[in-house]
């Protein structure tokens, strides 16, 4: 369900209306490669030794993640669950990850994030032809939302028949996270990797000093400031990305899973810096659904910051970003 973040150009981090399905170069003692991937443009750079396997392996290790937890992908553990498996789905350890770290914002959050909302986000479609659904399907898919019932034990997941899961709001962070595992491995020291709207910062920024991430301005294509930060990972949720209007009234895609409309929090976008992928990517969709007071005592609960852009476009950020962002004149 996201979203965009866009990095400085000191990041060299763009990505391009056209790029190509993969690029990839190497040059000053870095190493650049774009694909398509988790449904958007996945951009990353490499410094330092190790390079360009790490950047070649990484892209095989989100495509293969992307085949693992997407519910679009047949016959793997989340189109089995969703399909009412009739005993526990077999999973591997890193969507069991996922999965725990999606149940963990659900219920510190009181469902305002719900990994089985897909019942819900499917009759509404924003990913083909949008559309306002009937009240009564609303209802009825409601009723099919429910993180609670969704159980995770060893190496199993189960859930009831009818309800479904959609991991696509943990998606492009959880890539990040995958990415990281690789880069590690192959012992690169410093490294950015854009998913839509999910960013990871590995090291040192080459050069010293902080990276510099640009959050984007909800009303426009440029940015409306910008973080300074250490190592970590950076997520957004907005409601600019997409939508639709019908009889004059426009929609946009974060669904409230208590009402089943789009959220109303007075809040044009979220975007929330810790210490995982997934993790920012959970809570940043959270935090938008519950509105800027509310989202307090979740941030702090996973020891995470973030920066709330309202729809009167006012900016709040929490006490460890204050220093941080700096607003674009």
């Amino acid at each position: 369900m996201k979203r965009k973040v866009f990095l400085s150009a000191a990041l060299v981090l763009l990505l391009a209306a056209a790029a190509l399905l993969v690029h990839f170069r190497a040059q000053n003692g870095l190493v650049s490669e774009t694909f398509f991937a988790m449904g958007s443009y996945v951009d990353q750079t490499l410094y330092g030794g190790g390079r360009e396997d790490a950047a070649r392996k990484a892209a095989i290790a989100i495509r293969d993640l992307e085949s693992r937890i997407s519910w679009r992908y047949e016959r793997n553990a989340i189109d089995l669950l969703n399909k009412g498996f009739s005993r526990p789905v077999l999973i591997d350890g890193e969507t069991r990850s996922i999965l725990e770290t999606a149940l963990a914002v659900s219920e510190k959050s009181g469902g305002a994030f719900d990994p089985t909302i897909l019942p819900l986000s499917s009759l509404w479609n924003f990913d083909g032809s949008p559309r306002l659904p009937e009240v009564s399907d609303i209802e009825e898919a409601l009723a099919l939302v429910d993180y609670s019932q969704l159980t995770v034990s060893g190496s199993g997941v189960s859930l009831p028949v009818g309800m479904s899961v959609d991991l696509g709001a943990a998606g492009k962070g959880a890539a990040c996270d995958c990415a990281f595992e690789v880069y590690k491995k192959y012992g690169v020291k410093a490294a950015v990797i854009a998913v839509g709207g999910s960013v990871g910062l590995l090291g040192e920024k080459p050069g010293g000093g902080p990276w510099r991430v640009s959050v984007r301005d909800p009303w426009g294509d440029g940015s409306i400031g910008v973080l300074s930060l250490p190592e970590g990972f950076v997520s957004t949720s907005g409601s600019y990305e997409k939508t639709f209007t019908q009889d004059g009234k426009t929609y946009h895609h974060i669904l409230d899973p208590k009402t089943g409309y789009p959220a109303q929090s007075g809040l044009a976008s979220v975007t929330v810096v810790s210490g995982g992928g997934a993790l920012s990517d959970c809570l940043s969709t959270a935090c938008f659904v519950l509105g800027y007071e509310e989202s307090l005592p979740l941030l702090e609960a996973f020891s995470a910051q973030g920066v709330f852009i309202f729809e009167n476009k006012e900016v709040l950020c929490t006490p460890g970003l204050a220093e941080a962002f700096t607003p674009v004149v």
